[in-house]
């Protein structure tokens, strides 16, 4: 087994939250501006829901590579549909991390306004019942995230709904991850070190071993979330926003010990985005003058995401 010792990251109840909204904010903001990460039960999705996205994703990735390579879209920056395995690499890193993955999206209507900017989906013929079972599983996390961004606000001293203008048909993605087996002398790691580039984001399949956050004092440590709960992190987007009140914190999926390395690793993030059109700027409650602002100059959440993608190796400037 792994022996990296384990981040004492609080698991938090989000039923608390009706109970007690703020004293939920605190502990959850607490935990964000201690390790970036929080570990989240009760979050609300469905478990029948859940099991069953689970073995579409299994069924999918099980799907001939020719077949799957089929739904990879070249030069879409891998926004929908099929990510082939040793596609992207973590910024600054020399290796091609080790997976593959499926992207779903927001459906749109037609002639939306962020149609230019978020691509439609790409579903699969096979497996049955992938499109819905995705597209409620989108949703369900979309009514997660925002349940958790009401609490940041709340932390943060704004209005409890002050991001539901922000991720209003937010340009969010659901990401089916595959880790396949891997050989004892392979070069990389299953996910190069990296942070997130969107506000938040809400993990699922962390219970397998190797998800490791990076410590402030230097330390990796491994998050160890009890079963069924969900991870979530600070991405890039909301540290810019919080002038890193709220930091965006280094974290990576490191190969398997020798007993485990013939076995699959499979994990669902949904990186929670704004709009494209939304317009990061540092919020005044996070600027003093022991934490002048970072970032004076706003950029659109659009922008800011094509900046990141280019640095990944996702798109091309």
């Amino acid at each position: 087994m792994l022996d990296t010792p384990a981040a004492q990251v609080p698991t938090l109840s989000l039923a608390d939250q009706a109970r007690d909204p703020d004293g939920f904010a605190t502990a959850f903001g607490g935990s964000f501006e201690r390790f970036g990460f929080a570990i989240v039960a009760d979050h609300g999705i469905d478990p029948q829901l859940i099991s069953r996205a689970w073995a579409l994703t299994e069924a999918l990735f099980d799907r001939p590579d020719e077949e799957k390579r089929g739904y990879h879209i070249p030069g879409g920056g891998g926004a929908r549909g099929y990510t082939p395995f040793k596609t992207e690499i973590a910024k600054g890193a020399t290796a091609v991390d080790l997976k593959e993955f499926w992207h779903v999206g927001r459906d749109l209507a037609a002639g939306h306004k962020y149609a230019h900017a978020m691509a439609p989906n790409v579903w699969p013929d096979q497996p049955e019942g992938f499109r819905d079972t995705f597209i409620d599983l989108f949703a369900a996390f979309d009514t997660a995230g925002d349940r958790l961004l009401s609490a940041i606000a709340r932390h943060l001293g704004l209005a409890p709904d002050w991001f539901d203008h922000a991720v209003h048909d937010g340009n969010s993605v659901l990401r089916l991850l595959h880790y396949p087996p891997i050989p004892a002398d392979a070069e990389g790691v299953r996910a190069g070190a990296h942070e997130d580039i969107n506000l938040i984001t809400l993990l699922l399949g962390a219970e397998e071993a190797g998800l490791e956050l990076l410590d402030k004092d230097g330390r990796w440590l491994a998050i160890r979330p009890p079963e069924g709960a969900m991870v979530v992190n600070v991405g890039d987007m909301l540290q810019r926003l919080t002038n890193h009140v709220l930091p965006s914190t280094t974290h990576r999926v490191v190969n398997p010990p020798p007993e485990r390395r013939g076995h699959s690793r499979y994990s669902m993030p949904f990186f929670l985005h704004p709009a494209p059109d939304f317009l990061i700027r540092t919020l005044p409650g996070c600027i003093t003058a022991d934490r002048p602002d970072q970032y004076p100059a706003p950029i659109t959440a659009h922008d800011y995401l094509h900046e990141r993608l280019v640095e990944i190796g996702l798109v091309t400037k």
